[in-house]
């Protein structure tokens, strides 16, 4: 008897678990966390989050831009020398990686959200009609989509034209690139001096519902100064518009 029992504790099956074991294998914490994370934001609340996010970043760029490009007005040199100095930058590669992910995130969330809202609400509002003087509703925030689909085509031809377009050098000891000869052969043709004109107004136009929406969508919305975001929003859509598309009428005019 005492043997049957020594051979049936030797049996695996007699045997009891091993301590702090189990015969399933826990996920990482890590793999776990990015799947909090991921699910987090395609919820749509993380949605409109991530959107406001890469909108205000999107928005800086834009700022930053309008400044570089403001240069022009200072003569070939200057103009020549900030953008040698730009492309000179060994930081220039990954932070162009950076903003061309968050263009792309930015588009992609946007347009699957509305995918999803439509696809909620298969049968549209009978009739749409402004809520009065409480409504943030404007023919800005009506037409997001269409101005952003025509902004990506703006962005890819801007992109061609300028940063891959016609390469000339500077006449001097140290030859860089000559880009302010570049912007002068572009916008001496009236067509492409409209094409960036009307370019840069849905660029205000876009920016001019965006800023403020992305200011809500990360929390910052409060009776006591979302009214004075919106006016912000609305003055710097303005200026960064306006000025975007002074620089090929001067060009243009002047040249």
């Amino acid at each position: 008897m005492l043997r049957r029992a020594f051979e049936a504790s030797k049996h695996p099956m007699a045997r009891p678990p091993a301590l702090g074991t189990s015969d399933t294998i826990s996920p990482m914490a890590g793999s776990s966390s990015f799947r909090r994370f991921q699910q987090y934001f395609s919820s749509s609340v993380g949605t409109k989050l991530l959107i406001g996010i890469t909108g205000l970043l999107l928005f800086v760029y834009m700022v930053l831009h309008l400044a570089g490009n403001a240069l022009i007005f200072a003569g070939a040199d200057v103009f020549n020398e900030y953008s040698h100095r730009l492309i000179a930058n060994p930081l220039i590669i990954p932070i162009e990686l950076g903003l061309l992910a968050v263009f792309v995130i930015h588009i992609y969330k946007t347009v699957r959200m509305v995918v999803v809202n439509n696809a909620a609400r298969p049968i549209g509002y009978q009739k749409k009609a402004y809520a009065g003087h409480t409504s943030r509703k404007s023919f800005a925030s009506s037409t997001m989509i269409a101005s952003g689909l025509f902004l990506l085509v703006f962005v890819l031809i801007h992109v061609k034209q300028f940063k891959f377009g016609a390469y000339y050098q500077t006449v001097s000891a140290s030859p860089i690139r000559d880009l302010y000869r570049t912007e002068l052969e572009v916008f001496h043709n009236p067509l492409w001096v409209v094409f960036y004109v009307i370019g840069t107004m849905v660029v205000g136009l876009h920016l001019r519902h965006g800023i403020a929406s992305g200011f809500q969508s990360i929390g910052a919305d409060h009776p006591l100064y979302t009214r004075h975001l919106t006016t912000i929003g609305i003055v710097l859509a303005i200026i960064i518009g306006g000025g975007l598309g002074l620089i090929p009428i001067w060009v243009y005019l002047t040249h």
